[in-house]
């Protein structure tokens, strides 16, 4: 694939590592280009790099009206050497073209998704921000561009890429267990929908339980299913509990569930983490019950952005609160924490293939 580079001026460009004087928050920032590429007349085509900018889009676009649009999350890291990895880019990939089929968008060969983003992490590595737990967001995206208002799939698209540099997710550290809503108001997908895919829409249609959550004090509702009777995601993660022996449980993946990456990663490194790691339906009376019990001893979601987030405690509509444990991280959590970090910052060798190394092209 030929990517032309269309780049900013040198001097308005970034020349020396960032090396920002406080922690830059998650999301917030915006490196000087992104990676475009359009879909027209039945091939993707035109690759390039450009400054990071508004787009040109037509009032009437498909995605504007109808939502045709899915995205992705990814990492990449600085190691010790100062070279910049990604981590299990090629599932992002391989991911965003199942969203891709799930709402009609034309897949994206997942090798010309990961040339397009190692051109653009290569031209701008000088945004990767020097300090503890820092890291480079990649957020891929395609969205329906062509000017037309009846409801039928796009014949036009744009895929981009951008970069937010980013600092530890947990700015204050890893040490505070969030609430979960439960309520059986809210559900985030029925089966036969969009549920496995990182449709934008999905999002969008989360807002409002997670305004209802705050309300409780809580930080994101735990979705069940249609009929209230299983446990499926937490807010925008997988949902996971520990039971007492150290046995890790993850929902099944379902055309509901969207199948974390995190997740997936955490289920092959049950040889690393000491303890076996599985998929199980979970009812919600039982798994209420297994707490009060003792039996569940820590809880939490897998996810991209923050890789693990314990929670410490659910509470009900009626305010009736269920603790996990303690109510503070446990012991398994800060280890499923800290051996998927150490590899995605190279200080732990990981499986095979998942750590990718981001060649210098552009000079």
């Amino acid at each position: 694939m030929h990517i032309n580079y269309n780049l900013k001026p040198a001097s308005e460009r970034r020349t020396e590592q960032f090396q920002p004087e406080t922690n830059v928050g998650f999301g917030n920032l915006r490196t000087d280009h992104m990676f475009l590429m359009d879909y027209r007349d039945g091939e993707w085509r035109d690759p390039r790099v450009v400054p990071y900018g508004p787009f040109e889009v037509a009032p009437g676009a498909i995605a504007l009206h109808y939502g045709q649009s899915v995205f992705e999350g990814a990492k990449a890291f600085m190691h010790e050497d100062g070279e910049i990895y990604t981590f299990r880019l090629d599932k992002n990939a391989e991911r965003l073209n199942r969203s891709a089929d799930i709402i009609c968008i034309p897949a994206l060969p997942e090798a010309m998704q990961l040339e397009g983003i190692n051109a653009l992490i290569d031209v701008d590595r000088l945004w990767f921000p020097m300090q503890e737990g820092a890291c480079l967001y990649i957020r891929p995206f395609i969205f329906a561009t062509e000017d037309r208002l009846s409801v039928s799939p796009s014949q036009q698209y744009t895929f981009c890429v951008m970069l937010s540099p980013s600092g530890a997710y947990y700015a204050d550290g890893f040490d505070k267990a969030i609430r979960l809503l439960i309520t059986e108001r809210f559900h985030r997908a029925v089966s036969g929908g969009t549920g496995a895919s990182k449709a934008a829409g999905n999002y969008a249609a989360s807002l409002k339980a997670g305004k209802a959550a705050a309300e409780y004090g809580a930080a994101q509702v735990l979705y069940l299913d249609a009929n209230n009777k299983q446990i499926e995601e937490v807010g925008a993660m997988n949902h996971f509990h520990v039971l007492k022996d150290g046995t890790i449980i993850i929902p099944k993946f379902t055309d509901t569930i969207l199948k974390s990456i995190t997740s997936q990663s955490i289920l092959d490194l049950g040889e690393v983490l000491g303890c076996e790691v599985r998929q199980e339906t979970v009812m919600l009376d039982q798994f209420i019950r297994d707490i009060e019990s003792g039996e569940i001893i820590e809880a939490g979601g897998f996810g991209t952005a923050a890789v693990v987030s314990p929670v410490g405690s659910y509470i009900f509509e009626d305010n009736r609160v269920v603790t996990v444990g303690n109510g503070e991280v446990g012991e398994h959590t800060r280890r499923i924490y800290q051996v998927l970090t150490d590899i995605q910052k190279g200080k732990r060798e990981g499986p095979k293939g998942w750590i990718q190394h981001v060649e210098r092209i552009v000079g």
